[in-house]
């Protein structure tokens, strides 16, 4: 199975027309997308927090993380984002797909849109 790559424009929700666009690979097995550091102080995008996360050899690193708008194609949507560090891939992970109305589909190894749903009560 090849990866699959995609360029996407990424901005400071405070400022939705500045955008850079970023080549990530697709990583639904990840929650947060990561994007470089040095992205995400250009956009203006602070950390709110620092998290920690386990890799696969176990080893433990702790990763700043904030919140970024993302545009692919007509869609856009915003997401959680780790600021990624020196040796760190760009990956564009599980939250921002579903921000986006996508998913992966993991057969075909494409990206297809999510049936949008919307649970109303009536009567109410």
């Amino acid at each position: 199975m090849g990866l699959i790559t995609l360029k996407v424009e990424v901005g400071n929700p405070a400022s939705p027309e500045v955008v850079e666009t970023v080549e990530f690979l697709i990583d639904s097995g990840a929650i947060y997308s990561v994007v470089p550091t040095s992205v995400l102080e250009k956009l203006g995008i602070k950390p709110l927090t620092e998290e920690e996360f386990r890799l696969a050899n176990g080893e433990t690193i702790k990763r700043k993380k904030g919140v970024a708008l993302f545009k692919y194609d007509k869609r856009i949507g915003g997401a959680d984002v780790i600021f990624g560090e020196a040796g760190d891939s760009n990956l564009l992970g599980a939250f921002t797909l579903e921000a986006l109305g996508l998913m992966l589909d993991p057969l075909k190894r494409k990206l297809k849109p999510i049936p949008m749903m919307l649970a109303v009560c009536e009567g109410q």
